[in-house]
């Protein structure tokens, strides 16, 4: 009897049937062909196609055996890539997944008797991170992929550094607060002594003039006996003294001109205009980030212009090529002593200056300042705040 029709009823009855999964015991690996019924694949077993691809396989048995079995791993751990990345799933949800496609390779033709047994073998070869729980058997796909190990490194290495500047801050931070400390300590440093009579008749005097200062107050304090007693009678004068000459210092303190006004508003300006942004264009830096390759790595580069604050236009020093590079991924230049700087931040930002020394020790260097109204006076300056002309 002939073949049906291609839109005979009995055709598209049979490809209705032949439609998804069937029963696996049914189903022939090494003829990939899947039967509908016992009567079908009792027909099929006894066919001479299937008797051949017999042969072949008692020929080399392990040879076809492995090979459905790397197509068998191969093609679930992909389905477990793509589909479910490294989440953590149950590992029939990826069987169920993976059966249904209809061409896939059967467990029954590989190495492997059970999900289970396959699953355990999974963990033990280090493919995947495998779990028992009451459920049933989780795994999670462990990515070894070079692109994805090089982006995870890239990102551990940028949280450190990212960490290492947050350090330096913190560590520069600390290092003003104890400098602020000790000045207030030599300022407020005193002596105080307790105020002592050597016989209960004598009086204690007290100088109580404006311009007694706390060493005037201690030398006050000791002033006992007959020297106290002879004081008494001029002490009003004293006073009068005292707070005659006070007040003219007060004067001559009040007394400023107009200039030193001025600059005092713009050193309290410049104090205040401490920015989160510091590129200037005819500076020196050198580019921290590893994405544009071992090229421009830790090379130096002149800024040629400075766009909305925050990126810049560089030119390399040794190749002369132009990049566009955000601040983040670039770094001051520190020159030999006696080179010229330009600081970049802080109360004295945009003055020109000459390096002095380097203290590695608090991350600063000594500057002398070379413009502005304050040329010739020096001052510290942290590494990040300043870098080296061009």
């Amino acid at each position: 009897m002939g073949k049906a029709d291609f839109l005979s009823p009995k055709a598209i009855s049979n490809r209705i049937k032949a439609k998804g999964l069937q029963k696996l015991r049914w189903y022939c690996q090494m003829c990939q062909k899947q039967c509908r019924d016992e009567n079908g694949f009792k027909c099929h077993c006894m066919s001479e196609s299937h008797q051949r691809q017999l042969l072949l396989a008692s020929e080399n048995p392990n040879k076809f055996m492995d090979y459905f079995s790397d197509e068998f791993k191969s093609d679930f751990l992909e389905l477990l890539r793509r589909r479910f990345g490294t989440k953590r799933v149950h590992n029939n949800i990826v069987y169920n997944e993976y059966i249904s496609h209809r061409e896939h390779v059967h467990m029954n033709s590989t190495q492997w008797e059970t999900l289970t047994d396959f699953t355990k073998w999974l963990g033990r070869e280090g493919l995947c991170k495998v779990d028992e729980t009451p459920k049933g058997w989780y795994i999670q796909y462990i990515d070894r992929d070079p692109e994805t190990i090089r982006r995870q490194e890239e990102q551990a290495r940028k949280k450190k550094q990212e960490l290492d500047d947050e350090e330096r801050s913190a560590r520069f931070i600390e290092e003003q607060v104890r400098r602020g400390r000790d000045g207030k300590e030599t300022d407020e440093a005193s002596v105080y002594t307790e105020l002592k009579r050597e016989s209960e008749e004598e009086k204690v005097a007290f100088n109580l003039g404006a311009s007694s200062s706390v060493a005037g107050t201690s030398k006050s304090s000791s002033a006992l006996g007959a020297s106290a007693l002879k004081a008494a009678p001029s002490s009003s004068s004293v006073k009068r003294k005292d707070t005659s000459s006070s007040s003219d210092f007060r004067g001559e303190k009040k007394k400023k001109s107009a200039l030193e006004e001025i600059i005092e508003m713009e050193e309290r300006k410049k104090q205040s205009s401490r920015t989160d942004y510091w590129l200037q264009p005819n500076i020196i830096v050198k580019i921290i980030t590893k994405r544009l390759g071992e090229k421009y790595h830790k090379k130096k580069a002149v800024i040629l212009e400075v766009r909305d604050k925050y990126a810049a236009v560089v030119k390399m020093v040794d190749s002369g090529d132009k990049l566009k590079l955000d601040q983040n991924h670039l770094e001051t230049v520190i020159p030999a002593p006696g080179k010229r700087v330009l600081i970049l931040n802080g109360p004295y930002r945009d003055t020109e200056a000459l390096l002095d020394g380097i203290d590695e020790k608090h991350f600063s260097a000594t500057l002398t300042l070379d413009s502005g109204h304050q040329k010739g006076k020096r001052v510290g300056i942290a590494y990040e705040d300043f870098s080296k002309l061009a």
